[in-house]
């Protein structure tokens, strides 16, 4: 009996199937690479621990009398220090900011930090020609590809080397995406003149579809640090006028740690194409403050082991943006469970440069960790009459001494498990240091509202809509679908 001819509807459905498995193949095969890739060598750095005398707390803050911001008063010292470090500086500048520029939509008189950086560094290079001035940064500030912004275009032109962080070579955080990303968009950069609306200011630079997919593939270099050869600073500040009323901390430090971080830094600079990095002549040096720089899951292992060598009696105080990382929200409510006073101030996630947001992660992930500690647990919200409370930073304190972390890390999966780049700070310090006793002055006179309404009760923000809050939180976390 002769074979009946196939039809060619049949052949086309194989075809078509056979395709779509191929596809499907690809793709997995994406998502899984770019997500568990190897890092670029000198990423997920831990450094060795130095002894310093100088470990200088600075702070930036906003606040009123009431929600309505009645006599609404600025505490704008961190840029005031850069801009001091940028004016002192002998041999060189290694700058890192995630952010860096001057568009804005808000009807608000920010303070000028990019044009004032921007000509701080022009007349740093004119003044002094070979002095090597090295600015890394996200390719944000180029809408990724779309267009070069004015400040550093000024800056290049000066001859300060402008390094922009090449993501790709960096792990993927929302595979869903990546996967078709890396497998079909990313081939898509045609090139052109942007004009799609920037998403960071109507009066931006326009963009391209291309660098609006490269936007979706959500990922950062998220750093923020300023060095010269006398001295460094570690923020969770951004340079971005729009972000001047934020509340933030930063440590500036001297010694052999400065070699550390520029250590880090070039390791980024040399795989995004950029310069090595100079260093400072090192001199052994002790002093009351032990000092470690860290950045991206080494700011977590640390962070986890010194929590959980924590005992009843000791004392925690948290301030944050965004906490969401399951390892330290299960940390946090253990040690209160065994005794530990946890204290947290929060920002409420309520609203983004002027547009309102659902108050994800941190609504419904407080909800679970008071729920979980029974009550343990003491939260206050930041006041946020402008801007966030956009500080990154944990004081730990047992018998006889206190460790801070603080830097530029929010506690998410995004910040910690190697996807953006991150860093931070490490320090020890006697509990009797002048360092411990600012911070525990810093905290104290926000929870207790000593001369404003600086923060809270955690009622204010628990209201009846955090269930469905931590619905959607839940679904978001579990696909990998955040902006956190």
């Amino acid at each position: 009996m002769a074979d009946k001819p196939s039809k060619p509807w049949s052949k086309r459905k194989r075809i078509v199937l056979g395709s779509l498995g191929v596809f499907a193949l690809i793709y997995i095969a994406a998502i899984l690479w770019h997500t568990f890739k190897p890092l670029p060598a000198g990423i997920s750095y831990v450094g060795e621990m130095h002894k310093t005398d100088t470990v200088e707390f600075v702070t930036d803050l906003t606040y009123s009398q009431d929600q309505k911001g009645s006599e609404m008063v600025h505490e704008n010292n961190i840029f005031n220090s850069v801009y001091t470090m940028i004016d002192e500086a002998e041999d060189f500048i290694v700058i890192d900011f995630f952010l860096f520029d001057g568009y804005y939509d808000q009807k608000e008189d920010f303070p000028k930090i990019v044009d004032t950086i921007t000509t701080k560094l022009v007349n740093k290079k004119i003044e002094h020609p070979d002095m090597p001035v090295v600015f890394i940064t996200d390719p944000l500030n180029r809408g990724y590809g779309s267009y070069e912004n004015e400040w550093f275009k000024k800056m290049r032109e000066a001859g300060v080397e402008i390094v922009y962080t090449d993501l790709d070579q960096l792990r993927d955080s929302t595979p869903i995406y990546s996967g078709i990303y890396r497998t079909i968009f990313q081939w898509f950069d045609i090139g052109g003149e942007g004009w799609i609306d920037n998403a960071m200011a109507s009066d931006a630079p326009k963009m391209t579809i291309a660098s609006y997919m490269k936007l979706l593939n959500i990922k950062a270099n998220h750093r923020k640090a300023v060095v010269t050869d006398n001295e460094a600073m570690i923020t969770s500040s951004n340079a971005h006028d729009a972000s001047g009323f934020h509340g933030n901390i930063a440590l500036k430090v001297t010694g052999q740690i400065i070699n550390d971080i520029l250590e880090s830094e070039e390791a980024v600079s040399i795989f995004s194409g950029g310069p090595k990095l100079p260093r400072i002549e090192e001199e052994k040096e002790e002093g009351e403050y032990e000092v470690q720089y860290i950045t991206e899951k080494k700011i977590l292992d640390a962070l986890l082991s010194d929590l959980a060598k924590t005992n009843e009696g000791d004392k925690i105080w948290l301030g944050m943006f965004f906490i969401a990382k399951r390892d330290i929200v299960n940390a946090l409510i253990d040690a209160a469970n065994r005794g530990v006073e946890v204290n947290m101030i929060l920002d409420p996630n309520k609203n983004s440069f002027g547009q309102e947001k659902s108050g994800m992660p941190n609504r419904p992930v407080v909800q679970e960790m008071v729920e979980d500690s029974k009550g343990k647990i003491n939260v206050r919200w930041y006041n946020t009459v402008v801007g966030q409370y956009h500080t990154k930073a944990i004081w730990i304190q047992s018998d006889d001494k206190t460790i801070i972390s603080s830097g530029s890390a929010n506690y998410t999966e995004r910040t910690l498990d190697d996807y953006n780049l991150e860093n931070n700070l490490r320090v020890i310090a006697p509990n009797d240091s002048e360092l411990v006793a600012q911070m525990e002055d810093y905290f104290e006179r926000l929870w207790k509202n000593e001369d404003a309404m600086y923060t809270v009760d955690l009622e204010k923000f628990q209201d009846e809509t955090t269930k469905w809050q931590r619905f959607i939180y839940t679904l978001q976390k579990a696909v990998k679908i955040t902006t956190f």
